[in-house]
């Protein structure tokens, strides 16, 4: 089995994607989600609905089934958008 690892910054800037050290430097909340995914296709939907969102560095970890992702965005407003892949998702942290 391959490991997958998926590392995807959105960021918006005056309509562009800025620089990814600055993004990496800046200090945004980090959330790691549990999220039943099963295959490329599932961890597709996650990062489609996560760049839909914007605003978002996440990463995709697929044989753990883990979304770790580093936003401004609330918890809430993250799960509601991690569940419109139709998975189920869940965050053993706090709100």
């Amino acid at each position: 089995m391959i490991a997958l690892l998926i590392r995807i910054t959105n960021m918006q800037s005056g309509g562009g994607v800025t620089n990814a050290t600055a993004i990496t430097s800046s200090v945004m909340p980090k959330h790691e989600f549990s999220v039943d995914m099963t295959c490329e296709g599932c961890s597709n939907a996650v990062t489609q609905v996560l760049n839909e969102l914007g605003g978002v560095q996440f990463d995709i970890d697929l044989p753990n089934k883990k979304v770790c992702i580093n936003s401004e965005h609330s918890v809430d407003t993250l799960l509601e958008t991690l569940g419109k892949t139709g998975k189920a998702v869940s965050y053993p942290g706090s709100k």
